[in-house]
């Protein structure tokens, strides 16, 4: 299932509905929600939701309906899971991990608008 506009606007609607400042951002072949400059949750070009969470309790919330792990590379991310479109289709279901992003998004810092991450490179003399 590809990426749908629909699914989209209920998470905007969602995020807007609490108050919060999320910034759409065209990611990985679909759309992030930055929350404070930080990846929150979204939408994958495979039509998952994605949530951004405490990796301490990844285990845990693997667990929930429609969880399922997120990997790049040769493992598993930690406090980043996929879920099933399915399973967020409720109004309810979708609450509950907008709160989940939302929690671990409050512990962060806030980046700065505009300021993206510049990795330092050793000059050669």
């Amino acid at each position: 299932m590809p990426h749908d506009p629909l699914f989209e606007q209920r998470i905007a609607e969602a995020l807007m509905a609490r108050a919060v400042k999320a910034e759409p951002k065209k990611m990985f072949g679909g759309v992030a929600f930055m929350v404070r400059g930080h990846m929150t949750v979204g939408i994958t070009n495979k039509g998952d939701f994605m949530a951004r969470f405490n990796g301490e309790r990844h285990a845990e919330i693997l667990e929930w309906p429609g969880a399922k792990p997120m990997t790049f590379g040769k493992g598993e991310m930690k406090g980043f899971l996929f879920v099933d479109a399915e399973a967020v289709a409720s109004k309810k279901a979708l609450d509950r991990w907008l709160d989940l992003a939302l929690a671990h998004n409050a512990t962060m810092p806030a980046k700065k608008a505009g300021k993206k991450a510049v990795k330092k490179v050793a000059r050669k003399r």
